[in-house]
């Protein structure tokens, strides 16, 4: 039947329903177990006078004189069983005619076992408490198309168990984050989602205009990164937020426009104790929500409690392409990129965003887990300065699966350099690299009150993906899609 003649169909069961005096669509119901409950305390039930059961219909088999019911709550799937010697005419009758797949039942009745050894549940009352007028699809068959599948992905989460799966594990994997912070005495804060200027990323805003104060704003592209630095300057010595953020650019297998991200900080620590930290963090991941530490993913096997390997950029570069990051020039950078048929951006191509470039292809290769480290100044406006050499920062990207799966370094503390880096990063934006940073001058001043030793991270959804093995559309909960025509 056409999804019309089924919509239509069930609107002449709403009418006819309201005609004897059902209520459709009552605000509450007698439940009195859950499904999981009710299989969990069967055997105890048996006892009981009666259990009231309530969910939605996945399929329905009628028999005659007997029918079958599939009843799922989101607990668990019961057998309800509907005699009609036992419910009596009338409501057998009414049940047959009114009622269909997708529905919404309350069933109240006796613990009983079929001859196959099923435990079900025998009615002796029955009430509608939500009619639907679209039919879900069938179970063994459900929604085939990925446009389809985002677009119902409430329907894809009834009935692919893997996908509801991925729901549960998603707030596993970020209440597992929170717990072990909470744990280690952070605060867990909320910062601005909407700013004057965005900072903490190299990425392209959102941007849209605030009626009540007529300014134009931004959507963050960070979890607070500058407002959380703010809060160790007011003297909160650890914090952490996980928020949505919001990123103007490209999608692919790894890249959303909106999505969740935890970042955290630590006065009085660097990036070498927050390499120790992040590994920490990881292996709890990995055993509290996965219940493993080797993982297959994209074609790469990564095992978390392997020993973490350390990767200096300039010496990756250098033997891939010959190119000393610290020590080159855009033609040079242009020439390997030609020779590597790497597509770039000639009208605004310049020494960082040629070597980022360059990096990109070489990650893919990497499967990790390891810590890149060695990065230039150049492309990092937010870290400090190496101690043993000022022109790469104390930063360390975390490598796993041929991506960069998290990022933390000592925080940059000293205004003046913030301010130069800040200035570079608006020189870049002039020239037509919409990704660069803003010049954030009131982070400058706040660093002017003085800001203590920190160490920063940041960690956004794709871990969670690629975990699962997935990509990170398929591991939001309702990914955005372009509207139908």
């Amino acid at each position: 039947m056409a999804t019309n003649d089924v919509r239509t169909e069930r609107l002449k069961k709403l009418a006819l329903m309201k005609e004897v005096g059902m209520e459709p669509y009552p605000a509450e119901s007698a439940r009195t177990h859950s499904n999981a409950d009710f299989l969990l305390s069967f055997d105890t039930l048996a006892n009981a006078n009666t259990v009231t059961l309530c969910g939605r219909i996945m399929s329905l088999r009628d028999q005659g004189g007997l029918i079958f019911i599939d009843l799922f709550d989101g607990t668990a799937k019961v057998q309800a069983i509907v005699k009609k010697d036992e419910i009596g005419d009338t409501a057998f009758d009414q049940l047959v005619s009114f009622v269909s797949v997708s529905d919404f039942v309350e069933i109240t009745g006796n613990t009983f076992v079929t001859k196959r050894g099923m435990n079900s549940l025998l009615a002796t009352a029955w009430r509608m408490i939500t009619k639907s007028l679209n039919q879900i699809p069938d179970e063994w068959f459900g929604l085939k198309d990925e446009d389809e599948r985002y677009r119902h992905r409430y329907i894809d989460m009834l009935l692919n168990p893997e996908v509801a799966d991925i729901v549960r594990m998603r707030s596993l994997f970020w209440n597992t984050i929170r717990q072990y912070l909470l744990t280690r005495n952070f605060i867990e804060v909320e910062t601005p989602v909407l700013e004057n200027t965005t900072g903490g990323a190299d990425a392209r805003p959102f941007s849209t205009h605030h009626n009540a104060l007529d300014i134009d704003v931004f959507l963050r592209i960070s979890a607070g990164e500058l407002w959380q630095k703010k809060l160790l300057v007011g003297g909160f010595p650890k914090v952490f937020e996980i928020g949505r953020i919001f990123r103007n650019e490209g999608m692919s297998r790894e890249h959303l426009q909106d999505y969740t991200q935890l970042e955290f900080y630590i006065a009085y620590a660097d990036y070498i104790e927050g390499m120790k930290i992040a590994r920490e963090l990881y292996l709890s991941i990995a055993q509290t929500v996965f219940g493993t530490t080797t993982f297959e993913i994209f074609g790469h096997t990564v095992n978390l409690a392997d020993d973490w390997r350390i990767y200096r950029y300039s010496d990756v570069l250098k033997e891939h392409y010959n190119i000393d990051p610290l020590e080159t020039s855009v033609e040079a950078i242009v020439s390997a990129l030609t020779a590597a048929e790497i597509p770039f951006e000639a009208r605004s191509m310049s020494i960082e965003r040629g070597v980022d470039l360059l990096w990109k292809k070489v990650r893919k290769t990497i499967s990790g887990p390891g810590f890149l480290v060695g990065v230039p100044v150049y492309l990092e406006p937010l870290a400090k300065r190496s101690r043993e050499d000022g022109r790469v920062v104390e930063r360390f990207q975390i490598l796993l699966a041929g991506s960069e799966m998290g990022k933390g370094f000592s925080e940059l503390n000293d205004p003046v350099d913030q301010r130069e880096r800040f200035v570079r990063q608006q020189e870049l934006r002039d020239a037509g690299d919409d990704e660069a940073q803003m010049a954030d001058m009131d982070f400058v001043e706040a660093l002017e009150y003085g800001m203590p030793p920190a160490f920063g991270f940041g960690v956004s959804e794709r871990l969670f993906s690629f975990l699962c093995g997935i990509d990170v559309r398929e591991g939001q909960i309702f990914p955005l899609m372009r509207p139908k025509n």
